[in-house]
């Protein structure tokens, strides 16, 4: 990287740092800190949303996967995200908001007490929580070795660095500066994201290249299933998908709860979708241009960087290299955000009881003290990655497949269809997609990669339907508050604070 590209990097940083600073303006108390005081417009909701979604993982593996596989990563991934917002722009959307107007909640788990009981809702908190400080962890090494590669820069500087400044952001700023810095972030990539694509059609002969590009790759590339990626294993992701981005993954649910409304949410939603089903295919088309442009690459997670490398000059590579930090950037802040809200709204009320008396004041300190302390930590795992060696990584594999366990009692219990699944299904269905995890990748390993992504979500999902229908629970406070969810309530409608319920 020249002179151009580390000018352009710094000057992102510093405008996502004054972003912060001026959300801190917005910022009163909790409400505000976690959920931007349920006034966040369904635009910017949408925006951030989609951006909190992926991270440099995207440029990383999933350009190895367009290299090895081609299209079908699009079928997969982004038509997939697409189908599961469709569906969640009616189920669960809605819902979120609703939530935050009946309860007065600031954290995902938060309702959960009233649905189900406080152990439930500590099993959900607890492990989400030791889990996501290991992911966010390998988001930060796998960002540092993206500007390793790029410039040269040691990881331990790439994690400090990256690091270092979405703390200061997110926790000056909270949800709103989270937002919004995801608002220019989504520009920046816009931006880095056409002109490599422009580069890349350059490269190949003009516009021509969309479409004569496909007979150029290797066979199969250009098919919608392809290699491992079955139809199976897209229906399955489906499903996943559905539970993830509709509020499993909790700092996609803090952008549905920070909406004014259920309509608003919905519309949030949508703008998600679209976003989903259109930039992708220019996001992706250097990623599936690769093996023609860079053929027999020793290292396909490298094709991404390779290209931006070779076909843009100063300045450009060092937007491009900008718009990769958007996305980790954007996902580990929101993260850190949600899972600060978890902390103070869930985990500390259960075990130290003069929490629910901490003034609005005291309240936000708290907030922004933990989500100072949950990057810090994940920050300090990604510095000793080398030290974790496999742990690491068994530790973000069994997050993956608690996606969908902790998921299914989140979000299937707001549905009136599952009234009667109570506790017992909710804890049964996590533990069951844990240890069906843990049998199909260690004990019986060597099932294929449909079997070792279907299998958990599945067997957690039949848990939680059996349990409800063998062993149903009736409970007026649960149903009251499944039965309010369905539609809107009138503005003056007051929330009761679901801490009250821990």
């Amino acid at each position: 990287m020249g002179f151009l590209d580390w000018l352009v990097i710094c000057g992102y940083f510093g405008v996502m740092i004054a972003i912060g600073v001026w959300a801190k303006s917005r910022i009163r108390d909790a409400k505000d800190f976690f959920t931007a005081g349920g006034k966040m417009p369904w635009w910017l909701s949408g925006i951030s949303h989609h951006m909190s979604g992926y991270s440099s993982a995207v440029f990383v593996g999933y350009a190895a996967i367009a290299y090895t596989a081609g299209f079908t990563l699009y079928i997969w991934w982004a038509i997939g995200i697409t189908f599961a917002m469709l569906i969640g722009s009616f189920l669960f959307a809605p819902r979120w908001p609703r939530l935050r107007q009946r309860l007065g909640i600031i954290s995902p788990l938060e309702y959960l007490a009233t649905r189900y009981n406080v152990p439930a809702q500590q099993v959900l908190a607890w492990s989400g929580t030791a889990l996501k400080v290991f992911d966010v962890g390998a988001k930060w090494a796998a960002t540092a070795l993206l500007l390793q590669v790029f410039a040269g820069v040691p990881i331990a500087w790439g994690v400090l660095l990256t690091g270092g400044v979405t703390l200061i952001y997110s926790t000056i700023g909270g949800l709103w500066a989270d937002a919004l810095t995801d608002l220019g972030q989504f520009v920046i990539q816009l931006v880095a994201g056409i002109t490599l694509f422009v580069a890349v059609l350059a490269k190949l002969g003009g516009v021509s290249g969309i479409w004569t590009l496909w007979d150029r790759l290797p066979e199969g590339h250009g098919q919608p299933f392809n290699d491992k990626y079955t139809v199976g294993f897209v229906l399955v992701y489906l499903l996943i998908n559905t539970l993830s981005y509709n509020g499993g993954t909790w700092n996609l649910a803090q952008r549905f709860i920070a909406a004014p409304t259920g309509d608003s949410a919905r519309r949030a939603a949508l703008f998600s979708a679209g976003l989903y089903l259109f930039w992708p295919l220019v996001l992706f088309f250097p990623m599936w241009a690769a093996p023609v442009l860079l053929p027999n690459l020793a290292e396909p997670d490298q094709s991404y960087a390779l290209l931006t490398q070779q076909l843009l000059p100063g300045g450009l590579i060092g937007l491009v290299l900008a718009g990769m930090f958007a996305h980790t950037m954007a996902m580990t802040s929101s993260d850190a955000n949600a899972i600060s809200s978890v902390v103070i709204r869930d985990i500390i009320p259960a075990v130290w009881k003069r929490a629910h008396r901490l003034s609005s004041k005291s309240e936000l300190l708290a907030g922004r003290v933990s989500t100072s302390l949950f990057i810090a930590l994940s920050m300090g795992i990604a510095l000793s990655v080398d030290s974790f060696g496999g742990v690491l990584g068994l530790l973000i594999l069994w997050f993956g497949a608690l996606v969908g366990p902790i998921a299914i009692p989140m979000l299937l219990g707001m549905l009136p269809m599952f009234r009667r699944c109570g506790p017992a299904a909710a804890i049964g269905s996590w533990a069951t997609g844990l240890v069906v995890f843990a049998l199909v990748k260690y004990v019986f390993p060597g099932q294929g990669q449909t079997v070792e992504v279907a299998a958990p979500v599945l067997s957690a999902l039949v848990v939680f339907v059996l349990v409800g229908l063998v062993a149903p629970v009736r409970n007026a406070e649960a149903d009251a508050l499944i039965d309010s969810l369905s539609a809107e309530q009138p503005e003056a409608a007051q929330a009761t604070p679901a801490g009250g319920a821990n």
